[in-house]
């Protein structure tokens, strides 16, 4: 009886939890159908916001892939004094509101290394430049997050038998490390990206809601709901919902692939 108790009670959970999910997804169809947000989408401000989205996104999660490999690498293969406060660290950006680290990086630009950056090399408050610092910034925790599960899985004796067989270490992470850490790679790119064409908080704190700017997929649902553009908000919610699922299935091949 107790069995058949625990059965139901984990199924019944499961089963609300996907229940809302779909009744959420569904929602978006019957609000306004599929004909008027996808007409939508040829809007010339709309398209402004899907390439700015994409473009930020796609140079923000590039960048952070390239600093999550080296410390990431480091966090799983190396003993250092205060590696445990480094690895803390490395996790704020996940824990913390993400307007958090927005006003963050206005409070940073506000300082005199700050201005001279922002006066003499590079403008990002209410700048693209912008966006794509508060992306990477988010992109950036959680590709250490996975690239690090990833490369504590591959054994360090497989990157020794390749330096004993002549390998120098940039060899061995090439030859031996880096392939067998792809779905890693793959996994954290992708979720990097699909973490930052989503972000909505860190991107308007720093980078404003200029429209025709600043605006990405987020930031314009806002305005367009703002101005009563349902349809257009509507279509926006549509596609970045669409994304996620394009990701989530991309994760769980990688994943698929590093088990198998």
């Amino acid at each position: 009886m107790s069995r058949h108790l625990f059965r139901l009670c984990i199924v019944a959970g499961l089963g609300a939890s996907v229940t809302l999910v779909l009744v959420m997804l569904a929602s978006q169809v019957s609000y306004a159908g599929i004909r008027e947000p996808i007409s939508a989408l040829g809007r010339q401000d709309i398209q402004h916001s899907i390439k700015l989205s994409l473009f930020c996104a796609t140079v923000a999660a590039g960048l952070a892939l390239v600093f999550a490999v080296p410390s990431a690498y480091a966090l799983a293969r190396y003993k250092f004094p205060g590696k445990t406060i480094v690895d803390a660290l490395l996790d704020i950006p996940i824990i913390i509101s993400p307007i958090a680290i927005g006003m963050t990086l206005l409070l940073m630009f506000r300082t005199a290394p700050g201005s001279w950056v922002q006066e003499n090399l590079i403008r990002f408050v209410f700048e693209v430049p912008g966006i794509i610092l508060a992306q990477f910034i988010i992109a950036l925790a959680l590709q250490i997050r996975v690239l690090k599960a990833a490369f504590e899985e591959i054994d360090p004796r497989l990157e020794q038998v390749a330096r004993y067989l002549g390998c120098g270490p940039w060899a061995a992470m090439r030859k031996v490390t880096l392939p067998l850490a792809r779905p890693g790679l793959i996994a954290a790119l992708v979720l990097g990206w699909g973490r930052a064409i989503g972000d909505y908080g860190a991107t308007v704190t720093i980078a404003g809601s200029v429209k025709g700017k600043t605006d990405t997929m987020p930031i314009s649902i806002v305005l367009n709901w703002s101005a009563v553009r349902i349809e257009s908000a509507v279509a926006l919610v549509m596609l970045l919902t669409a994304i996620a699922v394009l990701v989530l299935i991309v994760v769980r091949l990688a994943a698929g692939a590093r088990t198998a």
